[in-house]
């Protein structure tokens, strides 16, 4: 979160997930002083972000509005009918180094999320590891197959032209056959018409 933004009324609704009535609404039950631009439009920065998440918070925790502004306006340490919870509450977060808190926070955040997704992406790389061998096997199976059948393909059409030489070199004795018959019924003609 950048802590120089200034956010609109859409903005923050989105960003704490309560609609802009609502947020206007708890400006006036939580006497919160929302800062306004020029042309008296309001704007959030981070102090109200991190206010509002707060009140979000309590309000999970099952505090009713009623303690959840006592809880704000207190700055001194507050605890329940049974000394179970004690909540406490900075009156004022211009005390707070937003810098160093902002890098504290970031670093924590990316080494839980890391911590976090460390095992996920683990258990996924060693999901795809598997995946990839499975279809690299797949590849190599198919390859074989074509393989298989490119070879069965080209025996049979090594078969279909041997068969054609066979009938060509049938069809070409038939013609020798046939013109040694021409040639010796020729030659008989010529034997009779000599002999006459």
């Amino acid at each position: 979160m950048d802590i120089d933004e200034k956010y609109t009324i859409s903005e923050m609704a989105e960003i704490i997930d309560y609609p802009p009535h609502v947020l206007r609404y708890y400006e006036k039950e939580f006497e919160i002083d929302i800062p306004r631009n020029e042309s008296n439009h309001r704007y959030y920065t981070y102090k109200e972000i991190e206010l509002f998440q707060y009140i979000k918070e309590l309000q999970e925790k099952g505090f009713n509005n009623k303690q959840i502004k006592t809880i704000i306006e207190s700055p001194e340490e507050l605890v329940d009918e049974q000394d179970e919870l004690a909540l406490t509450r900075l009156t004022s977060l211009e005390k707070i180094d937003t810098r160093s808190l902002c890098s504290e926070i970031s670093t924590n955040l990316y080494e839980k999320i890391y911590d976090d997704l460390k095992p996920l992406l683990e258990l996924k790389y060693d999901n795809n590891q598997k995946l990839i061998l499975e279809l690299k096997d797949e590849l190599e199976k198919l390859r074989k197959e074509i393989s298989s059948k490119e070879r069965d393909v080209l025996i049979c059409e090594n078969a279909k032209l041997k068969m054609k030489v066979k009938e060509k070199s049938y069809e070409v004795a038939e013609l020798r056959e046939q013109i040694k018959r021409k040639e010796n019924s020729n030659k008989n003609i010529f034997k009779k018409i000599f002999r006459l």
